[in-house]
């Protein structure tokens, strides 16, 4: 380990876990677990258009996420302690990764969930170095439907 995890590290990660248990973000996680494999930014406007439930749903468990990730990419929050606890991220990461390229063009924003698509790669990387086919097992469905 690079920078030793330390007592304010596992605070925000308890912290942060707290906040996944917070009922709406329980409900909207529970939801987004249940959508489908977005393969288009049409097909996700179709199960999530503007101003739905499913719509505050999905931004609730991204942006969440995207909060989190910026924690790690900018360093406040110790990677290696990050990864033992949080895999739910790379699923997030998963789900979104196919429209993301197309949702970013639309909103104009290519800075949109750049946190979460780093701190995911680098997790990735991590996993892969420690165990190296845990990822492409783990994921295998939903890599399998992105068609990688």
């Amino acid at each position: 380990m690079k920078n030793p995890a330390t007592y304010d590290d596992a605070n925000l990660i308890l912290k942060l876990y707290d906040l996944r248990r917070e009922p709406r973000l329980r409900d909207a996680r529970k939801w987004f677990g249940g959508a489908p494999q977005f393969q288009s930014r049409e097909e996700w406007l179709k199960c999530c258009p503007p101003g739905s439930e499913e719509n505050a749903s999905y931004r609730m468990v991204v942006t969440y996420w995207e909060m989190v990730a910026s924690l790690v990419a900018s360093d406040v929050l110790n990677a290696e302690l990050f990864y033992s606890s949080n895999a739910e991220m790379l699923f997030v990461w998963e789900k979104i990764r196919i429209l993301l390229p197309e949702v970013r063009v639309a909103q104009k924003n290519t800075m949109l969930y750049r946190n979460l698509e780093h701190v995911a790669t680098q997790f990735i990387e991590h996993m892969k170095a420690g165990s190296p086919e845990w990822y492409e097992g783990f994921f295998a469905p939903m890599i399998a439907k992105a068609g990688r």
